[in-house]
């Protein structure tokens, strides 16, 4: 438990102390945001805002991840291992494609980075890689546990379910892009996204560390799980919610900077990454619910406009279809801070009641 505060300590730090230097070499360079013309009027205010803070997030979430591990090794704690390294490689990929993105608007002075081609190829040859890799590594203990497995999983794996490893790569292609677009679309207000962000990792914290104390490698009890790496997952999950809370403090509403590309498509691929080695695919769709609505209302808005030429929502994403229904910023940020908190404590009740049902409790 040690560990993973400092993880989280040393990443918050790290990004709260980070991210005002980034935002006055980055306001130096003229590396601004450019805002969508037919976007809500109030936001054409924020055009300017220094971007690519998601380097601040990445940064912490190294720094929290490798120094808790530097810590560690004066009481004899694990070192790193393979699902959290692949994991941290995940994210880290995520946001060079999402900085390439980032720097291109930049460069052109416009809203468009990289092309859907592009961006997609990025997507997938991370995904592919981190499918293929998470699949070898077995560990040594009675299990062999790989990383990931080629089960789907709710909160565990689902033994009726079975890909196979060339449908199990694709299925991390999918899940890679469905969550880092997801995220994505959700870093549209000041601080959605790494407000909710943090509550999504904080929730993955506890049931890291749960499937830690409950692991099959240490206990062959009744409703333990087979998860390779359960503790040192929790590091990563708690130098992300630490590194996001860091990148917060600057921003919150009124943002002195946005994560970008580069922290929104990291955390998503951080959220497919963690989906994956924690054996809770499904369990992160409730967790991760605001993200999955947001980027259903997009999905919605596209098909039904396509076929019949109306709109479902005033905008799309819909976080700005209450903004121009007349609702304040904060108070659309506020609210969907709630619903991703809310999202959360469902999702661990779920995976709570599932360890119950386990253990005939």
């Amino acid at each position: 438990m040690r560990q993973i505060l400092f993880a989280a300590g040393i990443a918050l730090a790290v990004s709260i102390l980070l991210t005002p230097v980034l935002i006055k070499a980055f306001s130096r360079q003229g590396f601004g945001q450019e805002i969508r013309v037919e976007g809500p009027k109030t936001h054409q205010s924020k055009r300017g805002t220094p971007t690519m803070g998601g380097v601040a997030i990445l940064a912490g979430l190294w720094a929290g991840y490798w120094g808790s591990h530097l810590i560690g090794i004066g009481y004899d704690a694990d070192g790193p291992s393979a699902s959290g390294l692949l994991v941290l490689g995940l994210t880290t990929a995520l946001g060079g494609v999402g900085f390439l993105d980032d720097f291109i608007k930049i460069r052109k002075q416009r809203n468009l980075g990289l092309n859907k081609t592009a961006k997609l190829v990025g997507q997938l040859v991370a995904a592919v890689i981190f499918g293929i890799l998470a699949l070898q590594f077995r560990g040594g203990g009675a299990n062999s546990l790989t990383p990931g497995s080629t089960n789907l999983s709710y909160v565990r794996d689902i033994t009726t379910v079975t890909l196979g490893s060339l449908v199990f790569v694709a299925f991390c292609y999918l899940l890679v892009s469905a969550w880092s677009n997801a995220v994505n679309l959700t870093d549209g207000l000041d601080g959605l996204a790494a407000g909710s962000m943090s509550l999504v990792l904080g929730a993955y914290v506890i049931i890291t560390f749960w499937q830690y104390r409950n692991s099959c490698e240490t206990t062959q009890a009744i409703g333990c799980y087979d998860v390779r790496d359960p503790l040192d997952l929790a590091l990563i999950c708690g130098a992300g919610a630490g590194a996001c809370i860091g990148f917060l403090w600057w921003n919150a509403a009124p943002a002195k900077i946005f994560m970008g590309d580069t922290g929104s498509l990291a955390l998503g691929g951080m959220l497919a990454g963690l989906s994956i080695t924690t054996r809770t695919e499904l369990l992160m769709v409730v967790i991760g619910a605001l993200f999955v609505a947001e980027a259903a209302s997009v999905v919605i808005q596209v098909a039904v406009f396509r076929s019949s030429r109306r709109r479902v929502f005033r905008m799309a994403p819909f976080h700005h279809h209450f903004e121009l229904a007349g609702w304040a910023e904060t108070t659309v940020i506020i609210r969907f801070w709630l619903l991703a908190a809310i999202a959360s404590a469902i999702g661990l009740a779920l995976f709570y009641s599932e360890y119950l049902a386990a253990i005939g409790g």
